[in-house]
């Protein structure tokens, strides 16, 4: 069991021997691109603080989407900015408000050919910017606001949605949405948990994609960074409400949840590589610090590496496109 009858680096030599050892291989089916969508907006908007991504117009998505399907992308994340808020996030109940809009739209371009997944949460929809309504106190109430997200997560459905990723952290959230979906005829639309979602200072970018009107933060309801034992009960809870895919959020500082999430769900799990992630990277990129494609590729493969199943990551259509080059 010593050198020299044990040298790892055998496996090394060349490009062909380390493909063909490699433990973990990317692919595109296994990527989600997150996409925005802005009402009113007559041509794309570049994100300052997240360069190469924008909130698009109507056309713009759905050129994106059929990108992302030409790519061999496995999914698309929408996400919708309206043009008007207030404090319980009416538009986000409209039909033909800007992310139902959005949705149909999508189905309507490229069908079943991309998984349709869309954001059930009233924080871009809200003028105070919180995932739910507020009580007289300035709490976010969760039992009311539980209600809506049911309403929501049929009107979604309804537009075209395969999957409904519910993501502001409300207790029984998963619950009450399949329940919704049972009772609205809705039994074949999957629900992907943000399970263990974390309060975190790296959606800072996020905000500015969303044009968020939050003040304060969100420790009340999402995730305290020092826990993690604690992630293996909202898992449980969520699966145990009928969750079909549950999702660890963010993903770089929680690489150890992951994993712990990877070895005990019996479903599916994600990951979302999220704002602050991509922005760290392309600014590093764009001063000529690091390799842009090597830390993006390896970025992505170290998620995978912790247990993802799928990874949502704004440079999922790019990875893609490199990906088909590698073959």
């Amino acid at each position: 069991m010593s050198f020299p009858s044990h040298r790892p680096r055998r496996l090394r030599t060349t490009p062909a021997m380390r493909r063909l050892t490699a433990e973990h291989r990317l692919s595109a089916a296994e990527l989600i691109l997150p996409a925005f969508i802005r009402e009113g907006l007559t041509a794309p908007n570049h994100i300052a603080s997240m360069p190469g991504v924008q909130q698009h117009t109507t056309d713009t998505l759905k050129r994106a989407a059929a990108e992302a399907v030409e790519r061999g992308v496995g999914g698309i994340m929408l996400f919708g900015i309206p043009a008007v808020r207030d404090a319980t996030g009416t538009a986000a109940l409209d039909p033909d408000g800007v992310l139902n809009k959005a949705i149909r739209d999508v189905r309507a371009e490229v069908g079943d050919e991309l998984v349709i997944m869309s954001d059930v949460c009233l924080d871009e929809f809200t003028d105070h910017g919180h995932c739910g309504v507020l009580d007289a106190g300035g709490y976010v109430d969760n039992d009311a606001t539980l209600e809506i997200y049911g309403r929501m997560a049929v009107a979604q459905a309804e537009a075209g949605a395969h999957v409904l990723g519910p993501s502001g952290m409300m207790d029984g959230q998963i619950g009450v949405i399949r329940q919704a979906l049972e009772d609205a005829g809705h039994a074949n639309t999957a629900v992907v948990a943000y399970a263990a979602k974390y309060a975190s200072a790296f959606y800072g970018p996020f905000r500015e994609a969303v044009d968020s009107q939050l003040k304060g933060d969100r420790r009340t309801y999402q995730m305290d960074a020092a826990n993690r034992r604690e992630a293996i009960l909202e898992v449980e809870l969520d699966l145990a409400e009928g969750a079909d895919i549950v999702m660890v959020k963010p993903a770089m500082s929680y690489l150890d949840i992951l994993a712990d999430v990877a070895a005990m769900s019996p479903v599916p799990v994600a990951a979302y590589q999220i704002s602050g992630e991509y922005s760290m990277i392309e600014a590093a990129a764009a001063n000529g610090w690091i390799d842009r494609r090597a830390a993006i590729t390896e970025s992505v493969l170290g998620i995978k590496r912790a247990g993802a199943n799928m990874v949502l990551t704004y440079w999922a259509t790019e990875l893609a496109g490199w990906l088909q080059e590698s073959r």
